[in-house]
């Protein structure tokens, strides 16, 4: 495994982040397609022997079981000043007024929510999970900020959101002396590069470390166009990110199947080296519901694709509108 420093701080993170949405229990939340704990602490394992030290998860996955099933095993498995623990903070956790957002109370109490189904008295990576239109932006940096100087939170970040946004906050938190967001989770892969255009090379200006989500398109492009999965027919917000651009997408998957056959390699391989390669990329974000699924991550970071496969995966995209935010 390779190690990276996580933007310009002195952060060192793995250069891959297991994606902890895949475990939790199927019965809550929205996606039933989740791994319960019996079937997720191997691949955890597995995770933690292959070298990954950095593990992302959301206050909202499978309605907190997430954060309950990946506490309970790294503190089982692993020592946490070896750890880097991310979660998340923005999405509805309880009916009613304040149960999602990013008021000074909504975080308030959703830290020590996540703390306990974590089992940790910090979390290394605290992110917001969506742009709060409804929150000053002032009120949410200075909140993360208290919990910083209280020690509960090690960095903070940001996810999916709109360029002028995140510029925004990175100039709010300077002006006001506040703790900077180091870190920015977005939605990047072959069928989906829009975050080309105005958020990466923000992010390379700012030295914002970038660990992109959906790396394989939610599964998409690890298989042949014709052929689906269970989680693909009842993954309703994987519905809302692709299908719009069909015959671009297809070009596209039909591309990393023709390279990962002549290389000898799963296509799985072939599209996430491609996003390694990618100048600014610090740590994508990985989902693995078999052992397989991280063995070709890990294999990923051995494979360097030339020029010519490069221009080859990247000439059919088309623009398209933003998808993955609001």
């Amino acid at each position: 495994m390779d190690y990276v420093k996580f933007g310009l701080t002195g952060l060192e993170v793995s250069r891959l982040c297991l994606g902890c949405m895949t475990y939790g229990v199927p019965q809550r939340g929205t996606h039933p397609w989740t791994l319960d704990e019996a079937r997720s602490r191997p691949l955890i394992k597995q995770a933690l022997d292959l070298g990954i030290n950095f593990f992302d998860t959301a206050n909202a996955y499978s309605d907190g079981t997430s954060e309950e099933i990946v506490g309970r095993a790294l503190t089982e498995y692993a020592r946490r000043e070896d750890l880097v623990i991310a979660t998340k903070v923005f999405i509805r956790m309880r009916p009613g007024p304040n149960g999602a957002g990013l008021s000074r109370k909504a975080i308030f109490t959703e830290i020590d929510n996540s703390l306990r189904r974590l089992g940790t008295d910090y979390v290394d990576l605290y992110q917001i999970h969506r742009w709060d239109y409804d929150t000053p932006i002032e009120e949410t940096l200075e909140a993360l900020h208290d919990l910083v100087k209280a020690g509960k939170v090690r960095y903070i970040g940001a996810s999916s959101m709109h360029a002028w946004q995140f510029s925004k906050a990175l100039y709010t938190a300077r002006l006001n002396s506040w703790t900077p967001f180091v870190s920015m989770q977005n939605h990047l892969n072959l069928l989906y590069r829009e975050e080309e255009r105005e958020m990466l090379p923000l992010c390379a200006d700012q030295g914002i470390a970038v660990m992109p989500w959906s790396p394989l398109a939610r599964g998409r492009l690890t298989r042949a166009w014709d052929t689906g999965s269970e989680r693909q027919a009842s993954d309703e917000f994987g519905k809302t990110l692709y299908g719009h651009r069909e015959e671009a997408d297809r070009q596209i998957i039909e591309a990393v199947g023709r390279i990962a056959e002549s290389r000898g390699v799963p296509r799985a391989q072939v599209a996430l080296a491609w996003l390694l390669q990618k100048k600014g990329v610090t740590s994508p974000i990985i989902g693995a519901s078999r052992p397989q699924h991280l063995d070709d991550a890990v294999a990923a970071l051995s494979l360097t694709l030339s020029d010519d496969e490069i221009a080859m995966l990247e000439k059919p995209y088309t623009a398209q509108e933003v998808a993955g935010f609001r």
